[in-house]
C-alpha cells in the first residue's frame, strides 16, 4: 500500500495531545510552564469564569511547591480540580457541585496498608464524572484500587514496574508516529514503529485492538491503525479533512498515550496481565488518585506515613512529584487544542 505523509502548513501531521478538538494546524507552544499561556488564551477567548478557576489552580500549584511530599497531595488535588473546572467551563460543560469521587472500602477484614486495599468510588455526579464524560471515557466500573489507577498512568509506569517486578510493561514505547494517506484510495491512517528495545513479536501481539502489525513496510516493528478515514489529499486543504483526522485521533488516543517533556514520548497501551487495563483517560485516573491521597493527607496522615515507610513509597513519591506536570500538560491541550512543550537548547555548532 503506497502512502505519503499528511502535511498541514508544510509540516507532517502527527498524533495530537488533545483528545477533543485538537488544533492540528497550530504550531507547538514552547514554554517552561503552560500556566501563563492558557491564562492568555482564556482571556483572548473571553472566558472569564474559566480563567478564574485556572487562576485558582495556578495559585494552589505555586503553594504546593513549598510543601513536603506527605502534605503536597492536598494542594495538588485542588490544583487538578480547579484546572478541570476551567476545562469544563471553557467547553460549556455543566459542573455539578461536589468532587464526584470518594473512598471505596476495600480492606474487608484486613489491616494491611497496601495500594491494593486503598480504593476510590466514582459517583454519578461531580467534577470527576463530568471530566470523564467530557473525555468520553468508556470505562463502566466505578470502583478502583489505587494500584489500578497508578498502573494506568503512563508517566510513572516504569516506576510501577520496578515497584512490582513481576509486572510486564503495559505502555510500549513508540517512534516515528505520523498520519499518512494512501494515494490510491485516499484512506488516511496512523503509522509508527515499536521502540527498538521492544522488537519482538511478543510485544506486537499485545497491541490494542486499534493497532495492527504492518510488516509490509519492511520492519518487524512497523504498525498502523486499523481505522482509516477519507481525506481529499495529503495536504488537508478542507475543514472536512481536518475534522476526519480529528475523529481518527480521538478514536486512537485511549490506546495511544504520551509523556510530556522536551520531547513528546508516545506509547501504545498494550494488553497485559496485572491490574485492570482501565478505559479511562490518564487525566481521570490522576484526578481520582490524587483525591484519595489528599483525603489521606487530611484525615489519615498516619496511614499515609505508613505508605511512605513501606515498599510502595517510591511509587507514591513519583506520582506526587511527576503527575502535576503531566496533568497540567494534558489539561492545557484539552482547553486550548494546542500542544505545549518544554523548550530544549540546541547545542552550538
Amino acid at each position: 500500500m503506497a502512502h505519503v505523509p499528511i502535511k498541514l502548513h508544510g509540516r507532517d501531521v502527527k498524533p495530537h495531545k488533545a483528545t477533543r478538538s485538537p488544533e492540528f494546524g497550530s504550531r507547538t507552544v514552547l514554554t517552561n510552564s503552560p500556566w501563563e499561556y492558557v491564562s492568555l488564551w482564556l482571556q483572548r477567548n473571553n472566558l472569564p469564569n474559566a480563567l478564574f478557576y485556572w487562576s485558582q489552580a495556578h495559585a494552589f500549584s505555586a503553594a504546593s511547591q513549598r510543601l513536603p511530599v506527605e502534605s503536597a497531595p492536598l494542594l495538588h488535588y485542588y490544583t487538578f480540580m480547579n484546572a478541570t473546572k476551567a476545562l469544563l467551563v471553557a467547553k460549556g460543560v455543566p459542573i455539578h457541585e461536589g468532587h464526584g469521587v470518594g473512598k471505596h472500602n476495600m480492606l474487608g477484614g484486613s489491616t494491611v496498608i497496601d495500594l491494593d486495599n486503598e480504593g476510590v468510588h466514582i459517583r454519578n455526579k461531580g467534577v470527576l464524572p463530568s471530566l470523564s464524560l467530557h473525555l468520553q471515557d468508556a470505562e463502566l466500573t466505578r470502583n478502583h484500587s489505587m494500584r489500578e489507577l497508578l498502573f494506568n498512568v503512563p508517566c510513572i509506569h516504569r516506576t510501577f514496574c520496578i515497584t512490582y517486578p513481576a509486572q510486564e510493561d503495559m505502555f510500549i514505547p513508540l517512534t516515528d508516529c505520523q498520519y499518512v494517506v494512501d494515494t490510491a484510495s485516499m484512506d488516511a491512517y496512523l503509522i509508527g514503529k515499536l521502540s527498538v528495545d521492544f522488537d519482538d513479536p511478543l510485544f506486537m501481539g499485545r497491541l490494542p485492538a486499534t493497532l495492527i502489525a504492518d510488516p509490509g513496510r519492511g520492519s518487524s516493528r512497523d504498525f498502523r491503525s486499523v481505522k482509516t478515514v477519507k481525506v481529499s489529499g495529503p495536504t488537508l486543504p478542507t475543514a472536512a479533512d481536518i475534522a476526519a483526522l480529528s475523529e481518527l485521533n480521538h478514536h486512537l488516543r485511549p490506546d495511544l498515550q504520551y509523556i510530556a517533556g522536551s520531547q513528546t514520548l508516545w506509547y501504545a497501551k498494550a494488553n497485559v496481565a496485572g491490574p485492570r487495563r482501565l478505559q479511562r483517560s490518564p487525566l481521570t485516573a490522576m484526578l481520582a488518585a490524587m483525591h484519595r491521597l489528599s483525603e489521606l493527607s487530611r484525615y489519615h496522615p498516619m496511614e499515609l506515613s505508613q505508605f511512605f515507610a513501606g515498599p510502595q513509597n517510591w511509587l507514591l513519591n513519583e506520582f506526587i512529584q511527576m503527575s502535576p506536570q503531566q496533568f497540567l500538560d494534558e489539561i492545557s491541550a484539552e482547553i486550548t487544542g494546542h500542544q505545549c512543550m518544554v523548550p530544549s537548547v540546541r547545542p552550538a555548532t
